[in-house]
């Protein structure tokens, strides 16, 4: 599965992450034949090994998205010690670098052998073959912890060299600390990832010693106190939201008790916070903060719904439209999509039928998604409206989906400011910021007529639509908005 919802960017975030995924070969050494040998035979690994300590710590992941650094209270500055930081975990680290790194290969095999009480778990090559990009071993550490070594290299020469730190917590394990050396196997860098209190989660980024804080990022936060706005409530579904920034406070659709009504269906938490984990824990994208500052700005009066969108299992859709349903959404808000039609089958089963109007984007890989269809841009239900990005002339953005008959509308979405996880001011450009302008439209346009059916919402936002004076016939179903802000 592909899932796109990169800021700024027509490709598949996960895309660079993935060399040679067609290619890839997994040798498993341990549990491998029957679903319930491998538990069994890790528990007979640790009680091989009783002098061995047990470290366990829980923290998590994080990413920015680029702009400057008008930096608020969110992010910590400081140069001390990593709070929390473990001893041990660091030794690991270090230890792996040290003896894995210099050789110019690397095998499972030979990494279970130069760090002693470890076992390896698998080994994968991408691409496979002689010459492979990438070589990940994960290995099996006293205690249920487990450290997964990375080697990234191009024409056999080194280019990158990950170590990363895993405590088991009882129901798997919990990413914690990650080193990076460069080129020549030297640490320069490196992220832990902590939990402190109920609900809060941060990532400090390190030094090159693992332990000096260079800064300190939130993860995830508890809901903020805050009033509703009363107003339309639009669901938006992307990688989340860092609904503690004071700009969305009041701007949260909330219960009766004062509870807002988002939820994250990644994770399977309350806390939809903003940070798409695909491409390893300790990098996740942050794309949701920036697209929801987009419509809050032009939907000045909506009442937002956050979800964080369940990557690990897209069935889960189905339920994330039936509860942003109940919640009194009539607006779907949705930049992102993949490639394969099973990934929205049970979303679309949920949409059908519903008086929810679902704006979509069209996607960034340049193409006609009339015969390479991405989705869910490409279903066939009408209470969705696919919307891509112009340029402030009617000309369709570079790297832009277009559909003649699957993409509605174009409006201009290059360069729009926007506010990221952090509370910086930025700019991003793409499809994925034409939905919240046009979702903004559909809010206010619902405020005027509260008694607007959903496929009456879509005729009067289609009803904007004019042919564009730039671009060729059989780009567009409807043609380009201008101006969406216009009344």
């Amino acid at each position: 599965m592909r899932v796109w919802n990169r800021p700024g960017s027509r490709v598949n975030p996960d895309e660079d992450a993935r060399i040679g995924a067609t290619a890839c070969e997994t040798v498993v050494y341990a549990g491998r034949m029957a679903g319930d040998r491998k538990p069994l035979f890790r528990a007979l690994i640790f009680a091989a090994l009783p002098d061995k300590p047990t470290v366990v710590m829980q923290r998590f992941p994080i990413r920015t998205l680029g702009a400057s650094l008008l930096l608020v209270s969110t992010i910590a500055m400081s140069a001390g010690p990593a709070a929390g930081s473990s001893r041990e975990e660091a030794h690991w680290l270090r230890l792996a670098v040290a003896r894995l790194c210099p050789p110019s290969g690397l095998s499972g095999l030979d990494a279970q052998t130069a760090l002693p009480g470890s076992w390896l778990l698998d080994e994968t090559r991408r691409p496979d073959g002689v010459a492979p990009r990438r070589i990940t071993v994960r290995l099996l550490l006293p205690g249920a912890d487990e450290l997964t070594v990375e080697r990234r290299q191009f024409g056999g020469r080194l280019r990158q060299f990950l170590v990363s730190y895993a405590a088991g917590n009882g129901k798997g394990t919990q990413p914690s600390l990650q080193a990076i050396a460069d080129g020549g196997c030297t640490i320069r860098s490196g992220r832990a990832i902590r939990t402190e209190g109920d609900g809060w989660r941060y990532l400090d980024q390190l030094e090159g010693d693992l332990e000096t804080v260079k800064w300190t990022e939130t993860l995830q936060a508890p809901w903020p106190e805050g009033k509703d706005s009363g107003g339309v409530r639009v669901a938006l579904v992307d990688s989340g939201l860092a609904y503690d920034l004071p700009m969305f406070r009041n701007r949260l659709a909330r219960d009766g008790d004062g509870m807002p009504v988002g939820y994250d269906y990644w994770d399977l938490d309350p806390w939809p916070y903003d940070g798409d984990v695909s491409r390893g824990p300790f990098l996740p994208i942050r794309h949701g903060t920036a697209v929801a500052s987009v419509l809050a700005r032009e939907a000045p009066g909506a009442a937002l719904v956050p979800f964080r969108y369940p990557r690990p299992d897209m069935s889960r859709m189905g339920e994330l439209v039936r509860r942003a349903a109940g919640a009194g959404a009539r607006i779907l808000a949705m930049p992102l999509g993949s490639r394969e039609p099973e990934d929205w089958r049970t979303f679309e089963n949920a949409l059908r039928g519903l008086d929810m109007l679902a704006v979509v984007s069209a996607g960034n890989n340049g193409r006609d998604i009339d015969g390479d269809p991405v989705f869910p841009a490409a279903l066939a239900l009408e209470n969705i409206v696919v919307v891509t990005s112009a340029d402030g002339f009617g000309r369709l953005a570079p790297g832009s989906n277009w559909g003649a008959e699957s993409v509605d509308v174009m409006l201009p979405a290059e360069n729009l400011e926007i506010v990221d996880f952090r509370g910086a001011s930025g700019t991003a450009s793409g499809s994925s910021y034409a939905v919240p302008r046009l979702a903004a439209l559909a809010a206010r346009l619902l405020a005027r007529e509260p008694g607007l059916s959903a496929l009456e919402l879509k005729a009067r936002i289609l009803a904007r639509a004019t042919p564009s004076p730039y671009e060729r016939h059989g780009v567009l179903a409807a043609g380009w908005i201008p101006d969406p802000l216009s009344e």
